[in-house]
This record gives C-alpha cells, sequence and structure tokens, in this order.
C-alpha cells in the first residue's frame, strides 16, 4: 500500500516518534543483576544520555546497546534496501554514543557500554564480571 504522506511529513512524523528503550533487553539485564546479586542500581534516573542503569553513589552509568541500533562488530547488519539511509543513521548513532560517553566522563562518571549479544547465556558470566570489576575498582577508589 502507497504511503498517504509525502516523505517530508512522514520524515517530520517519524522524527517525533520517542523509544522507551529496548524494553526485553534490559529485563534480561536486570535478571543479571538480580542473579548477581548486584545492589545500588536504578533505573530512569534523569542524566545525560538517558542510561538504562545508573549506580549513583558509584557515579556509574550503564548502557545495553542493542546490536542493530548501536552497530555491534559482530552482529550488525545494515538492511539491503535503503542502505545509503541505514549506513548514515547507524553512523549518527554511533557519534552521539560516543558523545555521550564522553560527557559524562568528563563529568567523573564511569561509563560502561554493554552490548545485546553479551547478555547470551553463553556470555552472561564474562558480562557479570565486568559490571562487578567496575563497581569493586570505583567503590576501592572512593574509600
Amino acid at each position: 500500500m502507497a504511503d498517504v504522506f509525502s516523505p517530508q511529513l512522514r520524515s517530520a512524523i517519524m522524527g517525533k516518534i520517542r523509544g522507551a528503550g529496548n524494553v526485553s533487553t534490559e529485563k534480561r539485564f536486570v535478571r543479571l543483576l538480580r542473579k548477581h546479586r548486584f545492589s545500588g542500581w536504578r533505573r530512569g534516573i534523569p542524566l545525560f544520555g538517558r542510561p538504562d542503569f545508573v549506580w549513583r553513589q558509584e557515579r556509574i552509568a550503564l548502557f545495553v546497546d542493542g546490536c542493530f541500533w548501536h552497530g555491534c562488530p559482530i552482529h550488525a547488519n545494515i538492511p539491503a534496501s535503503h542502505k545509503k539511509y541505514w549506513t548514515e543513521k547507524l553512523a549518527r548513532n554511533s557519534r552521539r554514543d560516543r558523545e555521550v560517553t564522553r560527557n559524562l566522563r568528563r563529568d567523573g562518571w564511569t561509563v560502561i557500554r554493554v552490548w545485546e549479544c553479551a547478555l547470551s547465556r553463553k556470555n552472561e558470566e564474562r558480562t557479570a564480571t565486568r559490571v562487578a570489576r567496575a563497581l569493586k575498582r570505583v567503590r576501592d577508589c572512593s574509600r
């Protein structure tokens, strides 16, 4: 079926849509945090870049990046149709991620970025260890 809106109007309409995050991926990460008994984390903290999980006291901001939307070097694949659009879109996402990380680090935050694929059963232990090390490093430095 043909689109009833002009490309410009469709773009304006789509541009007003704001995502609420990838709920299923975030829920998997919540299960990982609970399984490994991590505490002190919160979600929905109004911080630059809108991290998925925040440990305020430790000043750790954690992002769970979807493999497609954030360009995982292993699992991202650019759709064959509209290849130019998707290449540019994913490059903008990557630039924004780097900018967010830079700004938070400049403001004294430790930033952790976890790929969606790191939440698989095979990679879960490694991911939990990575988070635990970051928490330990920050907590040891604040003593």
